[in-house]
């Protein structure tokens, strides 16, 4: 069920906000959280009811194992072998519905041999709720968490907010919040904060990000047909890919923040303007953050961080990266994404060393500031392409037309059919927001709907408009959000799949 589809917005979420501060309020709280459990299964089962099945297996699974590992390290004998059992299951799971005939033909093309395990579906969420079981049973090995009923476990595993498309939460930063007796209880203001998010996730997702997608979809697919695109034409396609993606995935991410924030619940920030990083360690730490946290300590860290040195840590951070990219999907793009990425990590730190031997430092840079963020994009807009490209191909014709190798032809070609007014003013306007203007979580920092604290560096002006207009129950806001909706009311025609649903 998409948060932007009708039933989602007219039925399923006002009933299941309804009925859980109804059972709160007079049945007590675990009443309410049967209710949410239940309403979040049957969320999860709209799309595919038989994947219900896998998501019941790997929620039994999980609990059990994780509860002995538990208990083992609390006697003071950690079990390292139930704990592989347990992430060599999940990988198992993941890398049959996600990964089998990736290497099945990858692997057949080498021997000669022609294999294919038919037609495999990806069961829906089944990334997300990898990696957050695999936290638990790692955290419960390390003594991180604490034993829980099975009532808790799966209310954090299958809340519906974060349950498709993330974030990554934790246990330990989720289950404490129900347990608080005033989650149960409506609060206007909370419901409102929440709905304000919400609404403008909505409006990112369905205006902005669906509004910019025909212009990427028309360059990436005449690429994909094997048209040589224009300078003009591959530059246009890939910025507005670049808008696309940020305001899809952010959208969704505003979306689950505010939804879950209704329910009087805080997730983890996922996303905090990337698009004005200055570098690529700084992008990796406001993009995907939940994901980033979770490659970061599950996985960099494991293969040793930076503990053995310089080529060591190098290495371990292209690794890491590898696997991240091959996390988002079965395809040698993605493999080549993460480990440009990787790359780009890589000379990021040796540029930080070199910089900080020569004397400079974050607060007087190397580089002006202006120039680091122009480097920092122009290297996320080259390895979006890839992200995007149906084939190494395709994405290699694209960036060669993007570097001049075929010409700087600003004409279009009626191959392509993008009108170029159209689709440059919607650029210039996405990125003017995404570069310059407050996320939506600046504007509605002071109520705090998410775990973290947004970045608070805005441009002078813009921060003295954030200090006199920011998010609080009023009429202004009230009128605003009600235009943004109905905006969103209007695009329900052309509902359409959130980008990391595929991931």
């Amino acid at each position: 069920m998409l948060f932007n589809s009708p039933e989602f917005l007219f039925a399923f979420l006002p009933l299941t906000l309804a009925l859980f501060f109804l059972f709160g309020s007079r049945l007590g709280a675990r009443a309410a959280m049967f209710w949410l459990i239940a309403a979040s299964l049957f969320f999860y089962s709209w799309w595919e009811p038989k994947n219900l099945l896998l998501l019941v297996f790997s929620l039994l699974f999980n609990y059990r194992l994780s509860q002995w590992l538990i208990a083992r390290t609390e006697a003071g004998r950690p079990s390292k072998p139930g704990l592989v059992l347990g992430i060599a299951v999940n990988l198992g799971l993941l890398g049959w519905f996600k990964y089998a005939n990736f290497f099945a033909d990858n692997i057949g093309s080498l021997v000669g041999r022609d294999w294919d395990f038919g037609t495999i579906v990806l069961p829906l969420a089944i990334s997300f709720f990898t990696f957050q079981q695999i936290s638990y049973l790692v955290d419960g090995y390390r003594g991180q968490v604490q034993r829980c009923s099975a009532l808790d476990y799966t209310l954090v595993v299958t809340f519906f907010p974060h349950l498709i498309a993330g974030p990554i939460v934790r246990y330990q930063s989720v289950l404490p919040q129900f347990k608080v007796p005033g989650v149960f209880a409506w609060d206007a203001n909370r419901v409102g904060c929440g709905l304000t998010l919400f609404v403008m996730g909505l409006f990112k997702k369905m205006v902005f990000a669906d509004g910019i997608a025909p212009y990427a979809n028309s360059a990436f697919d005449a690429a994909a047909q094997g048209v040589t695109l224009t300078f003009s034409e591959a530059w246009i396609g890939a910025l507005a890919y670049t808008c696309q993606l940020y305001f899809d995935f952010s959208g969704y991410s505003d979306m689950a923040i505010g939804i879950a924030w209704m329910f009087g619940i805080r997730f983890a920030l996922n996303f905090d303007s990337p698009y004005k990083a200055t570098s690529i360690i700084d992008f990796w730490r406001r993009w995907h953050m939940t994901l980033s946290a979770f490659l970061r300590d599950y996985l960099y860290i494991a293969l040793g961080g930076s503990r053995h040195g310089a080529v060591r840590r190098y290495a371990n951070l292209a690794t890491t990266m590898l696997l991240g990219g091959l996390w988002h999907g079965a395809g040698w793009t993605f493999v080549v994404w993460g480990g440009l990425h990787g790359s780009y990590l890589v000379v990021n730190h040796g540029w930080r060393a070199l910089s900080a031997r020569l004397g400079f430092t974050d607060e007087r840079p190397l580089l002006p500031r202006p120039v680091a963020w122009l480097i920092t994009f122009l290297a996320v807009v080259a390895a979006w392409v890839l992200f995007r490209a149906h084939d190494l191909s395709s994405a290699g014709s694209m960036l060669a037309s993007m570097v001049g190798v075929h010409g700087f032809e600003w004409a279009f070609t009626a191959n392509v059919g993008i009108p170029r007014r159209y689709a440059v003013i919607g650029i210039v306007v996405l990125l003017g927001i995404a570069v310059t203007m407050p996320n939506t979580q600046q504007w509605l920092a002071r109520f705090s709907p998410a775990l973290d604290r947004p970045d608070r560096t805005l441009l002078r002006p813009v921060q003295r408009m954030v200090d006199r207009v920011h998010w609080r129950p009023g009429v202004m806001w009230s009128a605003l959000g009600g235009a943004m909706a109905a905006a969103c009311v209007l695009s329900l025609t052309r509902v359409s799949q959130f980008i990391y649903f595929q991931f």
